[in-house]
């Protein structure tokens, strides 16, 4: 049994990946373009792919594949249709970041709330040292607690985010879904939640209906004090609205782990808005620290395993 992996170098190399003993070759490439795949792959068993495109044209070229394991949640880059018509197998792995994106949406959270961009950038440029007293305080600094945070997703990631936001004393409200008019219980109407939110964390996927969920309309419905954090899937805020709301001033601040293009071309919307100090963009590292990517390892593995150990 053979297995390929597409793009291991998307892990760090310290993250052990062990594939079970039964799989008697296995093929790692640094990384695979989309015009790659169909040799590489076509005559293995199982492939692994982080983010490497699978498409039709290389699915049915693959005469002996019955896995695609994908090392991630999403599996928009692996043409499902596909698969199914070929009798193959595709597994991701789900809540291995649990810890991991929470924990940097409240890194992001906190340095906008407290302004620490414009103090770090002010004391690298020597205004502490000419201030006239013992601190100077030429940027706002508000505190979580007793603010109000609106959750769009309410799954394993937007539940956790809500968890820690009420250790922070802050008041959390999930959203309903865009255009429901039965309101479940727990639940706000959308427009509502965004009317009221001084904080809205996305944590829903990105799918037909969440495509340019946040955009023009939405951000006018937003107190100009709100922040708006991202660390979800690009595509969900329409990024172009984004940038007007900044131009307006129609929200304080946002974060983004996350974009439509990625890597980020240099040209990209949001490049722009990086040079504002209300503004923090990370390059799609929420899910990755070291014991989140294990995690997903792990998880990945044992599923391997497990599907070859069942009977056909």
């Amino acid at each position: 049994m053979k297995a390929v992996f597409l793009d291991r170098g998307s892990f760090p190399e310290h993250i052990k990946i062990q594939l079970p003993a039964s799989i008697k070759e296995v093929v790692e490439y640094q990384n695979t373009r989309v015009e790659q795949v169909a040799e590489r792959i076509k005559n293995a068993s199982i492939v692994l792919t982080n983010k490497a495109i699978v498409d039709a044209a290389a699915i049915h070229s693959a005469s002996d594949l019955k896995l695609v394991q994908v090392m991630a949640t999403g599996k928009n880059n692996v043409d499902l249709v596909a698969c199914k018509e070929s009798n193959i197998t595709v597994q991701n792995v789900a809540d291995y970041s649990t810890i991991s994106v929470p924990e940097h949406t409240f890194a992001m959270l906190l340095a906008l709330r407290r302004n620490l961009v414009s103090y770090l950038d002010a004391v690298k440029a020597g205004e502490w040292a000419s201030s006239e007293y013992f601190c100077f305080l030429d940027y706002p600094i508000k505190d979580l607690s007793g603010s109000t945070m609106a959750i769009i997703g309410s799954g394993t990631l937007g539940k956790q985010v809500a968890a820690i936001a009420l250790a922070f004393g802050m008041h959390v409200i999930f959203a309903e879904r865009k255009g429901e008019s039965n309101i479940r219980a727990g639940y706000i109407q959308f427009e509502e939640a965004l009317k009221v939110a001084d904080v809205i964390s996305i944590n829903c996927p990105l799918t037909l209906d969440t495509q340019d969920l946040i955009s023009d309309a939405e951000f006018l419905l937003m107190k100009p004090s709100c922040l708006l954090l991202n660390l979800s899937r690009g595509g969900i805020v329409d990024e172009h609205a984004l940038v007007r709301a900044f131009q307006s001033n129609s929200i304080a601040g946002a974060a983004f782990d996350v974009s439509t293009q990625e890597p980020m071309p240099s040209d990209h919307p949001l490049q722009a808005l990086t040079k504002q100090p209300n503004f923090l963009l990370t390059p799609h590292i929420a899910w990755a620290s070291d014991e989140a990517m294990q995690t997903l390892v792990n998880i990945a593995m044992e599923k391997i395993a497990s599907f070859i150990d069942t009977p056909e």
